[in-house]
């Protein structure tokens, strides 16, 4: 009866998870496209397709594009994993239903703020930016956009504390972090999965608390009058951004060792190597971030040396031990190539070019001439676009089609997964030939003295018109998946 019972449990536990992210997803497939096309509109805007279009509009639409995204694909990163997860141990539903009603306020006051109130200091709302654009933007949209990360921040917070607690019942810290590994032991086993979702959490919360001091300094600025020092705030800024943009690709990796396994036949597993890589990036993560601030010359000297060396540091462990372990996996291997296993190993390239570039730019010579050029879009949009969305993706059409039983058209799906990348890295190649040209970024509209800007977003249209093309096709095969799951 006891065995009976559990199994019981097991099922009404994976229809729950299911059911969440079926919604999840379906909420996914509104805001992406929302969001790209917002990006689209952006290179016409400055391929002066739209000469007279409103710098200020611009800059709006730019703020919810790079917030929007980051934010969708941190929460369908995490929704992924719960139900990769919930094989081993088992996260709450509840806690999910909450932080998903609490992520659609949030969203809404952040659209509110910057469509409504054009809000557009950047997802990076430099301070005091934010509150010194009253001829721009009202006081009450910076309010509103701040409340609204306060609101996401709440409920993702709760999000990552659940998760751990989750993990924390059937594994001790040591063991979820796999430090017995390192101790040569193998006992108990442990699946990548939990040692990646923990260090992710862990560092989720620190850079969610960075968030929170941010937040508390604007409110006693706003409230009293009493300035808050600005290099302060840039550090908290760009702590929060640089970790929330991190533990998103980590989340990637994530559904990576996870289900590429279930296309090869070969078992993934945590070992000496693998434990070492992750827990030298939870240390390392706290770090890189350093590498933005490297042109405010206050900022001490060691710092920006230790920003350095960790940005170079963090890319050996988590993304060459990955990427060896990837290919190893499907060397030799009959690989069941489907459309979400094709996208969710290519996002594994993605991670590691926009790495390399990353790094470069990373390094205080270079970065003091690409710093605020393309370059840096370019390496972002790289490891972000091509690299986690794309595994993202993969996971939302494996899933979908795990349930709906809908064969895979290995056709289209070659057709789908060609125009991604042709559409894709021709549009980033536009960025990084900009960068080179030392094209400045966040321009609405170029100067004629940088017409080589407008040119570069004018051939990116073509592109980004290819890789649109893609995931159209690539969301009318995997909706179809999608609706017929429930």
């Amino acid at each position: 009866m006891a065995e009976i019972a559990i199994k019981a449990e097991a099922v009404e536990i994976e229809a729950k998870v299911k059911k969440l992210t079926l919604v999840w997803t379906g909420l996914t497939f509104i805001l992406f496209p929302i969001l790209g096309l917002l990006g689209f509109l952006m290179r016409l805007v400055q391929g002066n397709v739209f000469p007279m279009f409103p710098p200020e509009w611009f800059y709006s639409i730019l703020t919810l594009h790079g917030v929007g995204m980051v934010g969708l694909w941190f929460v369908e990163g995490m929704i992924a994993v719960i139900y990769l997860l919930s094989k081993y141990v088992k996260p709450s539903a509840g806690v999910s239903w909450f932080s998903f009603t609490f992520t659609l306020i949030g969203v809404a006051l952040i659209i509110i703020s910057t469509i409504a109130g054009k809000f557009g200091a950047g997802w990076y709302f430099l301070y005091p930016l934010p509150y010194k654009s009253a001829e721009i933007w009202p006081n009450w949209a910076t309010d509103l956009y701040l409340i609204g990360l306060g609101v996401l921040g709440i409920a993702w917070t709760v999000w990552v504390i659940d998760v751990l607690r989750a993990i924390a019942k059937k594994y001790t810290l040591n063991q979820a972090l796999a430090w017995h590994y390192l101790a040569g032991k193998t006992e108990p086993e442990l699946p990548p999965i939990i040692l990646i979702v923990t260090v992710t959490c862990i560092g989720a919360i620190t850079g969610f608390l960075a968030a929170v001091a941010l937040l508390l300094l604007f409110l006693f600025d706003r409230v009293s009058g009493t300035p808050a020092d600005p290099l302060l705030m840039k550090n908290l800024v760009f702590y929060f951004g640089h970790v929330l943009v991190n533990i998103t690709m980590y989340l990637g990796v994530a559904i990576l060792y996870e289900t590429l396994p279930q296309y090869t036949q070969k078992p993934w597993k945590t070992n000496k190597l693998v434990a070492f890589a992750w827990n030298t990036v939870l240390f390392l993560v706290l770090f890189a971030y350093f590498h933005h601030l490297y042109m405010d010359f206050v900022q001490p000297k060691a710092f920006q040396i230790i920003g350095q060396f960790a940005s170079y540091f963090i890319s050996v462990p988590a993304a060459v031990v990955t990427i060896f372990s990837a290919l190893a996996m499907i060397y030799k291997t009959k690989v069941n190539w489907t459309l979400g296993s094709s996208l969710i190993f290519l996002g594994t390239m993605g991670w590691a070019v926009g790495g390399v570039a990353a790094v470069i730019d990373s390094s205080i010579a270079v970065n003091f001439r690409f710093h605020n050029t393309l370059w840096v879009p370019a390496h972002f949009h790289t490891y972000f676009l091509m690299g986690v969305v794309l595994m993202i993706l993969g996971f939302i059409y494996h899933f979908s089609q795990l349930h709906s039983n809908i064969p895979d058209n290995s056709k289209l799906a070659k057709f789908t997964v060609w125009l991604i990348l042709i559409g894709g890295y021709g549009f980033l190649s536009m960025f990084y030939t900009g960068g080179a040209l030392f094209v400045p970024r966040r321009y609405a509209l170029y100067p004629p003295a940088l017409s080589s800007g407008t040119t570069l977003a004018q051939i990116s249209i073509v592109f980004v018109s290819i890789l649109t093309i893609g995931f159209l096709l690539y969301l009318i095969q995997t909706i179809r998946r999608w609706a017929r799951s429930f």
